[in-house]
């Protein structure tokens, strides 16, 4: 892909057909979206144009500090382990991959 940023669905669906060939991890319907499952539980969808993973509310509290993401709320509660991240701006950009992978290890340890 071109130096420019690159369109948030078709990431996610590319990053998503990668997780769906892993054992236990499932697509399914949850918070008006399609979601990924590991285990049958959430670790990452798209929402609009953003990212929202599930991470340790630690790692979560600093990705808000730093401005990388912001909090994800859900029915005007916001989730302390649940941040929304803009698309990457740049092609090459890995952070949706490694927060993605992030997600999967910290849901699927059983959070």
């Amino acid at each position: 892909m071109s130096g420019s940023s690159r369109d948030s669905q078709e990431l996610y669906n590319e990053l998503a057909s990668e997780y769906l060939q892993r054992p236990g991890v499932t697509i399914g319907r949850a918070l008006q979206n399609d979601v990924l499952k590991v285990d049958g539980k959430i670790f990452a969808f798209l929402r609009s144009t953003r990212l929202v993973v599930k991470l340790p509310a630690k790692q979560a509290a600093t990705l808000v500090a730093e401005g990388r993401a912001i909090p994800f709320e859900s029915g005007g509660r916001t989730m302390k382990e649940w941040v929304a991240v803009e698309p990457p701006a740049e092609a090459g950009d890995d952070s949706w991959r490694r927060l993605m992978s992030d997600a999967i290890d910290y849901v699927g340890r059983g959070s």
